[in-house]
Formats: C-alpha cells, sequence, structure tokens
C-alpha cells in the first residue's frame, strides 16, 4: 500500500474527518436515491453509494483484517 494511504487510516484525528466527510456524502447519496426517478439514475446512486460505504473499510483493508 502506497504509505500516504497508511498515513491516513492510521492518523485517528485525520481517518475520523475522512469518515465524518465520507458519511456526510453518504447522506447525500441517500436522498439522491430516494428522489430518482429513472433506472439508470437508481443505478448510479447504488453505485455510488458502495463505492463511499467501501471507503469506510479502507482502513481495514490497508492494515491486512478481512473486509
Amino acid at each position: 500500500w502506497n504509505m500516504t494511504i497508511k498515513k491516513l487510516v492510521n492518523d485517528k484525528p485525520l481517518w475520523d474527518a475522512f469518515i465524518e466527510n465520507i458519511n456526510a456524502k453518504i447522506v447525500v447519496s441517500q436522498k439522491k436515491l430516494e428522489h430518482e426517478t429513472s433506472m439508470e439514475g437508481i443505478y448510479r446512486a447504488q453505485g455510488e453509494l458502495s463505492a463511499l460505504r467501501r471507503l469506510t473499510f479502507l482502513r481495514d483493508e490497508v492494515n491486512g483484517k478481512s473486509v
């Protein structure tokens, strides 16, 4: 893993700020999904949510814990 990513996931204040930002983006994405009317838009919003949620497991992935 890139050392910069290791620094991010192992620096608690930085990691907490990162996760707070990701969680805020998840809330926005969920609202987008709730108001989407086209199937293409629904799939796009679901993919966005999936990617954002995956980022919340980055620390475990980088530090070698199974996700």
